[in-house]
This record gives C-alpha cells, structure tokens and sequence, in this order.
C-alpha cells in the first residue's frame, strides 16, 4: 500500500545549509517513491532560514512552511509540525543531516510489519565528552525517576502513524516533552539502533541553557520524585534537629554547656535554610507550570505559512 509520507524539520538558524537537508530528502523520496509531504517549521530564526524555506517551498511543492512569530523552542517548533503533518506515517527529523533521511526507509518497515512507533537509540554521537556524559547522565536519571518509562538515550528522532500523532496532539501542555509524551500515550513501539552523524555546518541551536529547560520539563513533566525529595529532606532535617536536642540536653545535665556554640549555631541555621529554599523552589518549578496550564495561552503563534 503507498502511504503518504510527513516529515517534520524544526529550522533554526539553518539557513547556510537547509538546501542540503531537503537535497537528501528529495533524493530519499525518489528512491523510495515517497507520496511525501515536509513540514518546515521556522522557530523564530535570527537569519533568513524563513527566506531559504520560501525559495525551496517554490522548488519542492510537496513543502510545507510554518513560520514562529517569535522563538518558542525545539519542542514547540516539533509540536506546531505535528499538528500540519496530514501523512500516514509521520517522521520527526532535525535540519542538520544529524538524522539522515536515508535511515527512515528501515524506520518505515517496523511501522509497515505492525509497530506504531519506531525511534532511534543513539549508539554513538558526534559531540564533546563532556556533553556526551551530560547526555548519557540525565537520561538514566530520568528513566530512575520517572514514572513513565521513556527510552534510554532515544530523542525526538523517530517515526510514527498518524493514529500516534493525533493521540499525542490531545495532549496540550504548554511545556512538552515529546519523547516522554510519545512513551506515555503507549501504543507498540520499538527502538532502532543508529550512530548518529555530526552536523553538516554551523552549532547546534541548544544552548546549556536550552538543554537545561529541556531537562527540566522531562524530569517535572514525569516524574514527583522532586516532591519526595522535600519530604526525604524534612525527614533528615528533623533527625538531625532531635539528634542534637538529645546532645544538647545531655550537656545541659552534665554542665558541659558552653557559652561558645557559634559555629554549631550557624551551621544549623544554614542547613535547614538550604533544605528551605530548596524546597520552596521545587514547589515553585510545580506551581509554574500550573499557572502555565491554567493561564490557557496558545502554546505557540504562527506569524505566516506557505503552501498549507
């Protein structure tokens, strides 16, 4: 049966290279004999990424052009696509070749044998030490802690039906988590090895500050452990608290008190204003994202499209 085919491409800062990406698509579509439709999402980029996706829109008919009134992010950028992805098989892929167009035929055969989801395990990235640890580090934290079991070192790199994509969609939340929200709605789903390539130009688009909002909406988006932790940290300030009571009193009746204890003092007053602001600002990362719900803005705006 020919399916219709939906990739969605995020576009931030791409604009150098972005001719390159849709190349490789269309040389893919050509082999495979895609019906295929590409949904180009501009995120608000400080270039001309949106000028490159209105000339190749003119090339290629089958493409789609979103353009962000502003930059909402990677995960905002994904969610708007999905919502113009209109294929039978949908696919989520970056900008940058990172995701080759040429690894999505063997996705496509796990969903034609009867798989709803099919998504990429990174065996080897081309990034620093340093991030390729962070990397490895959060995700076996998150899978620790979530209560969602989200797949190790898998990203937003996958491909889906469109059964998935609509259940995904019923999900409005104004911070998602697309890979944890792709494990969550459930469905039979299987992970494919790949190595995933280096960028074909330019630096990735995620500052530290990026990945850090990023894993913070995956770790408070599926998991209460943070909740715990307040109730684990109290436990332990109030065993410390009855511990040096009892010292304390044992002194008293033993006329070891002191007048110096400064320094004990202080070190009390610090631990338990630590585990204080600690937990306040967990309870503030919760109530956020509460306000962030309940306010019901739209979680994106389109400034323009072309060809939807």
């Amino acid at each position: 049966m020919n399916r219709k085919i939906t990739l969605v491409i995020p576009v931030y800062r791409s604009a150098k290279f972005l001719h390159k990406t849709i190349e490789a698509v269309d040389i893919q579509k050509k082999e495979s004999g895609w019906d295929l439709e590409v949904v180009l999402v501009e995120d608000g980029s400080p270039d001309n990424s949106f000028e490159v996706v209105e000339e190749l829109s003119r090339k290629y008919p089958y493409i789609k052009g979103i353009k962000l009134s502003r930059n909402f992010g990677h995960q905002i950028a994904v969610k708007t696509g999905l919502h113009y992805a209109t294929g039978d098989y949908i696919a989520i892929i970056d900008d940058d070749l990172q995701d080759p167009p040429s690894l999505l035929p063997r996705f496509f055969t796990q969903l034609d044998l009867g798989y709803e989801v099919a998504y990429g395990i990174r065996k080897k990235r081309k990034e620093s030490r340093l991030k390729k640890l962070a990397y490895t580090g959060f995700y076996r934290l998150l899978d620790s802690i979530s209560e969602t079991k989200i797949p190790l070192d898998s990203g937003d790199f996958c491909v889906m039906t469109k059964n998935v994509k609509d259940k995904m969609l019923t999900l409005n939340e104004q911070n998602p988590y697309l890979r944890g929200i792709r494990a969550w709605v459930g469905f039979k789903q299987i992970g494919l090895e790949y190595d995933r390539s280096g960028r074909i130009e330019g630096e990735s688009g995620y500052s530290l500050k990026k990945l850090i909002n990023i894993a913070k909406d995956g770790i408070f988006s599926f998991s209460s452990l943070p909740l715990q932790i307040i109730s684990i940290l109290g436990n332990i300030g109030l065993l410390i608290s009855i511990v040096f009571s009892l010292f304390t009193i044992i002194r008293y009746f033993t006329n070891e008190i002191e007048v110096a204890g400064y320094t004990t003092i202080i070190i009390i007053i610090l631990f338990f204003n630590s585990i204080l602001l600690i937990s306040l600002g967990i309870i503030g990362e919760y109530i956020y994202r509460i306000y962030n719900e309940v306010r019901n803005r739209p979680y994106t705006i389109i400034e323009k499209t072309v060809n939807t």
